[in-house]
């Protein structure tokens, strides 16, 4: 166990491997940071060629020094390219044990009978393509290293949700390709599993950089038992236990994260006292929680 960034590292993930897509922006950074902080010895960040890697890659480095991070810019959609971020990784570390599928998009608000096909087209790609692709190209070498997949769903795989209605199904794929990687690859000691998700402080779900309305914010908090998103740091804290040896019997589970979206009725969040509004401060330095502006200075 080593100290870094003024708290000491559990090692919930010490020496292990891991590649990490969608890693530079909101979820995805901080399950950058978090498998960090738990000990990872490498990292590999994918994301597309705009996307912060670098800074996110500089800040690991400077508050975990015991991480070593690479980082791969592309569009792990492809066949290709998802095979070269899996080689990449085993290139720079020697093996694989983790590989985190979060790369996604929520592109567009609007009723079905207008939502642009062009934006189903790119669900359908960086929500379904990249899982498929990267498990893969990564299934061989985590057979080697009896390692594990965790993948990102949501609740709206099993909610639906009005207004960008082709979103939920996409996750809904995700539910059941990882149930059926669970099922298959257990005879080689694979565990798959998915991260679900609701309402997440990310630029997703704030009116100025993301694509919902006032009202549809008000809704996504409302419609939790909590009355507030969850944090970015407490989806990453869900994937360091599904992606660790304390979770070594969970396999096939479609882990809800969700404030109880999935089972309250009615807008239960408007009655939350402030107090329990509030959240949590957390442990993470993050920098692109809720922007992907690389001036962006890390949260103390």
């Amino acid at each position: 166990m080593s100290a870094s960034n003024g708290h000491a590292r559990p090692g919930k993930l010490d020496g292990k491997v891991a590649i990490i897509t969608g890693a530079a922006e909101g979820v995805g950074e901080a399950i950058s940071h978090k498998f960090a902080y738990e000990g990872a010895s490498g990292l590999l960040l994918a994301g597309l060629p705009d996307d912060p890697l670098d800074e996110v890659k500089s800040d690991i480095e400077e508050q975990y020094p015991g991480t070593r991070v690479e980082t791969f810019a592309g569009d792990i959609g492809t066949q290709e390219n998802a095979e070269a971020a899996v080689k990449a990784a085993v290139d720079a570390f020697g093996a694989l044990d983790i590989l985190v599928n979060n790369a996604g998009v929520l592109p567009t608000l609007a009723e079905i009978d207008e939502y642009p096909v062009e934006d189903f087209h790119r669900f359908v790609h960086n929500n379904i393509n990249t899982t498929f692709f990267m498990t893969r190209a990564a299934i061989p070498e985590l057979q080697k290293s009896r390692g594990n997949v965790v993948s990102a769903g949501s609740e709206a795989g099993w909610n639906g949700t009005p207004q960008f209605t082709p979103y939920g199904p996409t996750k809904a794929w995700n539910h059941a390709f990882m149930k059926g990687i669970a099922g298959e690859q257990g005879k080689y000691g694979i565990r798959a599993n998915c991260v679900c998700p609701g309402p997440v402080d990310t630029s997703w779900t704030h009116v100025e950089t993301g694509p919902m309305d006032e009202e549809t914010v008000k809704t996504l908090t409302g419609a939790t038992a909590l009355g507030r998103r969850g944090t970015t740091e407490e989806i990453a804290n869900v994937y360091a236990f599904l992606a660790s040896d304390e979770a070594s019997y969970v396999t096939g589970a479609l882990w809800l994260v969700d404030g109880a979206t999935t089972i309250v009725h009615g807008l239960p969040g408007d009655d939350v006292p402030k107090d329990i509004k509030q959240e949590p401060k957390g442990k993470l330095k993050l920098r692109f929680q809720t922007a992907s502006d690389p001036s962006a200075a890390p949260t103390s």
